[in-house]
């Protein structure tokens, strides 16, 4: 099915097809000045967000996130995208869906609301794409994701593996893999975790590429021993913007020295495109601990990044 492009914004709006001409430093900070609407029938691609960040056992913050990920984001304006140097919208539609409501007075039903309202995007012909929040929101998210699609591979960057113990009533942005593994939401002979740095005490059969392993490896390297390990069927693919470095991702909750550059974790993702990833989020930006939206645009590269994958695709 084609489109024609609209050639200008729709005043704060945004275009449904096509790239953005207002400029990077003025408008509505939607992600990537895409449509801002609740109305996503006619979207290929939801990007949302989800302001949590009750979970967190270190800095909080990331309640933020997703508002700053969306300012980063207006640097990528209307112009072909890098690498691919192609449009991601000529005939993909994204849709900026705003932000997941919960009441933060309660926070015991933040799980189930942020699990609905996802449910309510989440379609076998649509994707969403997630703007974190703590690490916990993935839980809620794959639940809603294995619900459309079945059990998941799971490729999480990270540098830490979030399987600490959890006998189902934590609410922690450090248990959420043991959660989904314990509620069959993901394959874990097909899950891998990638740039882990810390130790926790549960690997659950998930693969594990630590850092030492991925700097020997290259991106290249990295990206094959993914692939091989996803090989085909559904995925999800969950960012923790710790991954990167500090020196790379300052504004982050639980930092760990040691991770990707920038550049690395982008050229490994882009080799990933032939996984069949059925969503994605992108986590723990803790804006308040950043420095001149360092970390923000980082995150919203990494989603920009997915998108054009997402576009190649068609």
């Amino acid at each position: 099915m084609s489109h024609d492009p609209v050639p200008i914004d729709n005043g704060f709006c945004g275009p449904l097809y096509g790239g953005s001409h207002e400029p990077t430093f003025a408008g509505a900070p939607s992600f990537m000045r895409r449509r801002f609407s609740k109305n996503i029938g006619q979207a290929d691609v939801v990007v949302w967000g989800v302001p949590f960040d009750c979970a967190t056992s270190n800095r909080s913050g990331a309640r933020f996130g997703p508002a700053a990920i969306r300012r980063a984001s207006a640097i990528f304006d209307g112009d072909p995208q890098y690498p691919s140097g192609r449009d991601p919208f000529a005939r993909m539609a994204v849709i900026d869906a705003g932000d997941c409501f919960f009441e933060y007075e309660r926070l015991s039903t933040a799980p189930k609301m942020i699990e609905e309202q996802a449910a309510q995007i989440v379609a076998p012909h649509r994707q969403l794409v997630t703007l974190g929040g703590d690490h916990f929101v993935t839980l809620p998210l794959l639940r809603a994701h294995a619900a459309v699609h079945g059990r998941l591979a799971l490729v999480q960057f990270d540098a830490h593996q979030d399987t600490w113990d959890d006998d189902g009533t934590k609410i922690s942005h450090g248990t959420f893999v043991t959660r989904a593994v314990a509620e069959g939401l993901i394959d874990v002979g097909r899950s891998v975790q990638v740039g882990v740095r810390t130790v926790a005490p549960h690997d659950y059969g998930i693969e594990i590429l630590d850092m030492d392993q991925c700097a020997a490896l290259g991106a290249a390297g990295v990206a094959a021993r993914v692939k091989a390990r996803v090989g085909p069927g559904p995925a999800y693919l969950t960012f923790d913007i710790d991954a990167l470095d500090p020196a790379f991702a300052p504004g982050t909750g639980t930092p760990v020295a040691g991770g990707f550059t920038s550049a690395e974790a982008l050229a490994i993702l882009w080799r990933l495109a032939e996984i069949d990833f059925r969503g994605m989020d992108v986590v723990e930006v803790c804006p308040p601990y950043d420095h001149a939206d360092v970390t923000a645009i980082a995150a919203s590269t990494i989603v920009q990044r997915y998108l054009q994958m997402l576009a190649g695709r068609r």
